[in-house]
């Protein structure tokens, strides 16, 4: 039987730097296991999108967005669908 590699349900918008970026990865790391972690200083357009509101958490099979300030009753509901 083959395992299946299992990919990452959230992503993490964050920076280089950001404090607050630093306690959301802090705040996760409670409830998930794999995150992927996007550096949006690397790309003009999630600069735009993005740069007033990191850090933001996005389920990528959905696209749902939660923004900063989330808790755990936020994570628990975008983790629901």
């Amino acid at each position: 039987m083959k395992l299946q590699q299992i990919e990452p349900i959230l992503a993490l918008y964050t920076t280089c730097g950001c404090h607050l970026c630093e306690q959301a990865e802090a705040l996760l790391q409670h409830w998930v296991t794999r995150i992927d972690m996007i550096e949006i200083a690397d790309d003009a357009e999630l600069l735009d999108r993005y740069g007033v509101r990191i850090p933001v958490l996005r389920r990528i099979d959905n696209g749902k967005e939660l923004d900063w300030p989330f808790d755990t009753a936020g994570i628990e509901d975008l983790l629901a669908g």
